[in-house]
């Protein structure tokens, strides 16, 4: 039996802080300092970890996330620097980049962080909002998010009310949004697919704008769709990762991502109970526990020599074919899961990599007065 088990009805602060101090462990190695900049991913291999590539979203998601611990904590963390440092920095680097997503985690970032909204970023928000071309669901609940926290410093609360109704237009029936909006932009096998990230992120951007605001319709989809994943959620705390938007079912559960049951669900959930919404409290700490002690393997996913956590459980598969399968045949026939595939290809595999964004999310999640 794995040593770290939790049970679901005993997860406690000391878990947490557990989880806490393995971030701060695991961050400072990851970042690059001579450039502001934090790695794609970090991998364990033969010859022990190595780091890829660079990610500017991660880095606004590791201000986010660092500006949450003390400031001493900070330099450790950012060799010398600190959170808002971080924030001015991805700031900068994020006006010359066409990704609508980083842009607008920058600006959630430095608004939050720092106090500053970076008028060129804002005005891409804002004409983000205003558009009706097709976007990534992800990156619309961050812009909703990012123009939520600098509406005390812009112009801009006509054009998150706007982006709210966009994204509750785009809901489905069964209370799950879709990969991007609208649904239809995208190809027939994968219109009806939404990921876990396509629940949270709307979840959060709603549950803010109904605190920001009071919009009861707001609320209700943010409710709505975290009534949904919470029905849905794994007997041991999984959070699946794909949703049929029509029938509100799962589509395929594998892999289980770490970071959704340690940090992106209890942001939601949290901040849904914040806004006035139902406390997911319980649905968190089986969340939670998963983390500790995952059903679908006696391996542990906490690297206590790094602090780094592993990145997900997936099946043993090829490319994820059975995740291409169940997105095919349900986009002909909702109801039809091949259940052998579940026999062919069981769930099981570590994959030995940890990303940035992971552990900024964990902090944020979980670190100072918002909890």
């Amino acid at each position: 039996m794995n040593t770290q088990r939790v049970a679901a009805s005993t997860v406690a602060q000391s878990d947490i802080a557990l989880l806490v101090e393995s971030a701060k462990r695991a961050l400072p190695r990851m970042y690059l300092s001579g450039t502001a900049q934090f790695v794609q991913t970090t991998r364990l291999g033969s010859g022990g970890l190595r780091d890829e590539g660079t990610n500017l979203r991660y880095a606004a998601i590791v201000a986010l996330g660092a500006a949450r611990l003390d400031p001493a904590e900070q330099r450790a963390l950012l060799a010398g620097s600190d959170a808002a440092q971080l924030a001015e920095a991805v700031t900068g680097q994020a006006r010359t980049s066409a990704d609508l997503g980083a842009a607008a985690l920058a600006v959630w970032a430095s608004a939050e962080v720092a106090g500053v909204a970076d008028p060129t970023l804002v005005g891409r928000l804002v004409a983000a909002a205003r558009s009706s071309r097709p976007a990534p669901t992800v990156d619309l609940a961050w812009t909703l998010t990012a123009l939520l926290a600098v509406r005390a410093m812009s112009d801009v609360a006509a054009d998150a009310d706007q982006l709210a109704a966009r994204l509750q237009t785009a809901q489905g029936a069964q209370g799950l949004f879709p990969h991007a909006v609208p649904r239809e932009s995208l190809p027939r096998y994968r219109a009806h697919v939404g990921c876990f990230a396509d629940q949270v992120y709307p979840i959060q951007a709603l549950a803010r704008h109904h605190a920001a605001i009071e919009d009861p319709n707001s609320l209700a989809a943010a409710q709505r769709c975290a009534q949904r994943i919470v029905r849905l959620q794994g007997g041991a705390g999984q959070w699946w990762w794909h949703y049929d938007v029509r029938t509100g079912e799962v589509v395929e559960g594998y892999p289980v991502y770490s970071v959704h049951q340690h940090a992106m669900a209890p942001m939601a959930l949290l901040d849904l109970r914040a806004a006035g919404g139902i406390d997911y409290q319980l649905a968190v700490n089986r969340g939670l526990s998963w983390v500790f002690d995952p059903p679908e393997t006696a391996a542990g996913l906490i690297h206590e020599e790094t602090g780094a956590i592993w990145r997900k459980v997936g099946r043993r598969e090829r490319r994820k074919a059975v995740r291409s399968i169940r997105s095919v045949t349900t986009a002909v026939s909702p109801r039809l899961r091949m259940r052998l595939l579940d026999r062919v290809c069981p769930p099981g595999v570590i994959d030995y990599e940890c990303r940035p964004y992971e552990l900024g999310w964990l902090l944020y999640a979980w670190v100072g007065a918002r909890r």
